[in-house]
């Protein structure tokens, strides 16, 4: 399977800027993508945009074209909406793109604006995400969802809040490094277990925060990097797509997650590496459980084996497989468009060795990232690798 190189990322600071808007965001993020790899926007053959509430929280349709304009070009663009996920799905289209022979040079990435909502207005236009019909209107929230799925975790396998109380302080240690990090803050076990509950077992450090920022990444054809002598050191060699119902009512089992799963399987299979070649991971946290579900679904663990990673010290920086060294959507933040392709910059960077935690790694080659859509209906993987 012909590779798509990464030829340049960028993000935003991840935070709550309510006076920023979505483009200003986009152009800072994408910019500095096309100034990491050494080129303008000319070059750029077409644009795929992430963006999930945009609509409700700009008052804003029609975001393609506004994001590549916000880059400097009027190539042909698209937005991508798949809730949370819509940015992992914008660069697997993109990396499609430059597989198929379609596009030399894309532009992949996303953006979310919430904070100018409220906390009440972002959790409205979030819950979207859910089964209108048979969540939403009965009042389920995500913090609610996600505690269904710790509940029916801990009844299936096992396990307790402590085990997910020391992921939230592993990935806010992480993030300590992180100056585009949200909450650069150091917590303890017993702060996450004292913290006010927002939906037992969850309750407030379980939970990501509401962010806003932007991120994008240059991809490129190894036909394209070769003939301009592009420093693209990474490049994705694998990437999949899995989904599942949208309700959690019609799934056999809340305390997996099929969707991960099956996009792990195609990625795996076109990079040809299994789970036990990687070496790293950013996975889709936006709750502490989702950390779990995600490795299992991911093959890193079996099934009920995940739960006490974090504690017994294997997902940390200096364990057996770090995971979330960007301090993952707990503690870098979690802007919903943007998260995909903030993941995959993390990632490229952690490999080149240009991360403020790539220290902590020893011959690292082989990295994924994990993107899920709501509750995770939908999901992508994409398997980075060292090829120069």
């Amino acid at each position: 399977m012909s590779k798509a190189f990464i030829a340049g990322a960028g993000t935003t600071a991840f935070g709550s800027f309510p006076d920023r808007t979505g483009r200003e965001l986009f152009a800072e993020a994408g910019r500095v993508a096309l100034d990491d790899a050494g080129l303008s926007p000319d070059a750029v053959d077409e644009v795929y945009y992430g963006n999930f509430v945009g609509t409700l929280a700009e008052n804003q349709g029609h975001q393609g074209p506004l994001a590549a304009e916000a880059l400097g070009t009027t190539a042909p663009s698209r937005r991508i909406e798949s809730a949370c996920a819509s940015s992992g799905l914008a660069v697997r289209d993109a990396v499609r793109a430059v597989r198929s022979g379609e596009a030399d040079l894309v532009v992949a990435g996303g953006m979310e604006r919430m904070s100018n909502m409220g906390t009440a207005g972002a959790t409205d236009g979030l819950a979207r995400a859910a089964d209108d019909l048979f969540e939403i209107r009965a009042g389920v929230t995500f913090p609610a969802a996600y505690a269904l799925m710790a509940r029916a975790y801990f009844e299936t396998f096992g396990g307790d809040r402590e085990d997910l109380a020391a992921i939230a302080v592993k990935n806010h240690d992480n993030a300590l490094a992180n100056d585009h990090a949200h909450l650069q803050e150091s917590i303890a076990v017993e702060d996450v277990l004292e913290a006010p509950a927002i939906a037992a077992p969850l309750g407030l450090y379980d939970a990501c925060p509401i962010s806003d920022g932007a991120a994008a990444v240059v991809l490129a054809s190894p036909a394209y990097a070769a003939e301009h002598d592009l420093d693209a050191g990474v490049a994705v060699t694998g990437s999949g797509h899995g989904g599942d119902t949208m309700a959690l009512q019609d799934r056999d089992s809340l305390a997996t997650t099929p969707a991960t799963r099956e996009a792990a399987v195609t990625a795996y299979d076109e990079a040809g590496i299994d789970p036990d070649d990687v070496d790293l991971a950013e996975v889709h946290d936006c709750f502490t459980i989702a950390e779990v579900l995600a490795l299992e679904g991911l093959g890193l663990y079996g099934y009920g084996e995940a739960i006490g990673a974090a504690a017994r010290g294997d997902t940390r920086r200096d364990g057996s497989l770090p995971v979330n060294l960007s301090g993952g959507l707990k503690a870098k933040g979690h802007p919903v468009g943007a998260t995909g392709a903030a993941q995959i910059a993390a990632v490229s960077s952690l490999l080149e060795g240009t991360h403020p935690r790539s220290d902590a790694l020893e011959d690292a080659t082989v990295g994924v990232a994990h993107n899920a859509g709501g509750t995770v209906a939908s999901a992508t993987v994409h398997v980075l690798e060292v090829v120069a």
